[in-house]
């Protein structure tokens, strides 16, 4: 057993599968988990700060404080329920979400962070909320999956740029997608005739 396969021994949730079911590496699994988990907790501390908006009457402060304040305490529910288990139902919650696609994670976490932004774009805001963002950026990137080998990556290129037969249009990875496509010009604003 390597080193990687205890520690993912060790952190693994209970209940959770011993084969994991996805080809992601172990390290951006864990990843995705601590950024949620620490950018939870920054969330929630940097949206208190924003909360004190109130004093100088901002009100959109005020609302984007308390939007990342939710947005970082559901990312702590579901990246790391035992923070919150003084809370009714977080575990039912976070086996949820640990059964839903990564893509649905990515969606989540970045439609989560992207309104406390745009209510109240201060540093705070942009590095709380950025890093629920980044979240949602890293579980994409698991959804995406494991990128190719060398050795395939290769074939598939060597096989485009085959050279086409007579009968065939050539498909290469600098065609066009239409044929005969004009480069686009600017001719000028239409000129209007007021006699007409």
């Amino acid at each position: 057993m390597s080193f990687a396969d205890k520690i993912s021994s060790l952190m693994a949730r209970p209940g959770q599968d011993v084969v994991p079911k996805d080809d992601v590496p172990w390290w951006m699994r864990y990843g995705g988990r601590a950024v949620g988990t620490i950018g939870g907790f920054i969330a929630i501390f940097l949206g208190v700060f924003n909360c004190t908006s109130i004093i100088t009457a901002d009100l959109g402060c005020l609302i984007s404080g308390i939007w990342q304040i939710l947005a970082g305490f559901i990312a702590i529910c579901t990246e790391a329920p035992c923070c919150c288990m003084f809370v009714d139902y977080v575990q039912n919650l976070s086996d949820w979400v640990e059964k839903r696609p990564y893509w649905n994670r990515a969606v989540a976490y970045v439609v989560l962070a992207i309104p406390a932004i745009v209510l109240c774009p201060t540093l705070s805001s942009i590095f709380g909320s950025g890093l629920i963002f980044l979240t949602g950026v890293i579980y994409g990137m698991m959804a995406l999956g494991k990128k190719a080998s060398v050795e395939e990556m290769r074939s598939t290129a060597a096989a485009a740029e085959v050279t086409p037969t007579s009968n065939t249009k050539p498909n290469t990875m600098r065609s066009n997608l239409v044929e005969n496509a004009q480069p686009i010009s600017f001719t000028g604003a239409p000129i209007y005739d007021s006699n007409v």
